[in-house]
């Protein structure tokens, strides 16, 4: 009883304070894991027009729409490499072949950050997604890794 009788009246129990901040933090936290995952809609298989030259009129189009991202010369075989302003991981999985996927873990949105040996690796929890087609090779992600769509023509890579 001694201590009920030093809380203000009215004023709310220390639980309840200690409560509604964790309360708070927890729905911050849940908020950032899970904005990616949920604004990506795309198919899960990546679009490649590599070598193969232009398909549908992708050719006239890729010239002058879409952003450059690198050129062909820039992405290493088996390998890759992370655009984190366009927010896209761009992976040569054979020589001449080349895929894109979102740059956000989807374990908790985390930019990926390594390309090698077939792999595209997060730091945070070290998932793995394969370089090919972006699927989980190791967890804790349990979903592949958005497709991006890209054109590749005249030695340039470009988001669409």
């Amino acid at each position: 009883m001694a201590s009920e009788s030093l809380q203000p009246q009215g004023a709310p129990a220390r639980r309840t304070v200690v409560a509604a901040a964790g309360a708070a933090g927890l729905a911050v936290a849940l908020t950032a894991c899970g904005s990616e995952n949920m604004s990506s809609s795309g198919s899960s298989t990546p679009q490649n027009n590599g070598s193969g030259g232009g398909s549908g009129g992708d050719g006239a189009a890729a010239g002058s729409g879409g952003t450059v991202l690198a050129k062909t010369s820039d992405i290493p075989e088996g390998g890759g490499k992370v655009f984190g302003d366009q927010g896209v991981v761009v992976t040569q999985p054979t020589k001449g072949e080349f895929k894109a996927f979102s740059s956000r873990c989807t374990h908790q949105g985390c930019a990926v950050s390594r390309i090698a040996d077939g792999v595209i690796a997060c730091p945070c929890h070290h998932s793995e997604f394969s370089a090919v087609d972006g699927s989980v090779r190791k967890g804790p992600a349990a979903q592949p890794l958005a497709a991006k769509d890209i054109s590749v023509t005249n030695g340039e890579i470009r988001l669409v």
